[in-house]
């Protein structure tokens, strides 16, 4: 679904069913997925702050074609930002206790979503810690 996503981060959508391999299964959505039961989606930690502002995703869904890139920068910029900073932390930390963790999202069209970008800068905070 989202391409250079490591053998430890998977992404799946909260509507799959759950697999073995999924690891520790963290919610990366503000909002809990509709018509989905807690244990129907398998949730061990639901980390919203790890999604973009109400703001910034009410903006980004008006117009999603023509703002795409500058949702993924200004999207990048809150993730730096000291409201993340726990919830990266968290993250990865899940990640780096041995893995495999997925990412579970509510998102119909995962590659257009939130997601890549929180993938990409998991793996950039990775890389630099």
């Amino acid at each position: 679904m989202v391409e250079g996503v490591s053998e430890s981060v998977r992404v799946r959508r909260a509507y799959d069913p759950v697999e073995d391999a999924d690891g520790t299964r963290v919610l990366v959505d503000r909002l809990w997925p509709r018509g989905v039961s807690k244990e129907r989606a398998a949730v061990d930690v639901w980390l919203k702050d790890v999604t973009p502002s109400d703001e910034l995703r009410s903006w980004y869904h008006h117009d999603r074609a023509d703002r795409h890139e500058e949702f993924v920068e200004r999207y990048r910029t809150e993730l730096d930002g000291p409201a993340h900073t726990e919830a990266v932390e968290r993250l990865v930390g899940l990640v780096r206790d041995g893995g495999p963790v997925t990412l579970v999202t509510a998102a119909k069209d995962v590659a257009d979503s939130h997601v890549p970008v929180l993938v990409d800068h998991l793996q950039h905070v990775m890389k630099r810690t």
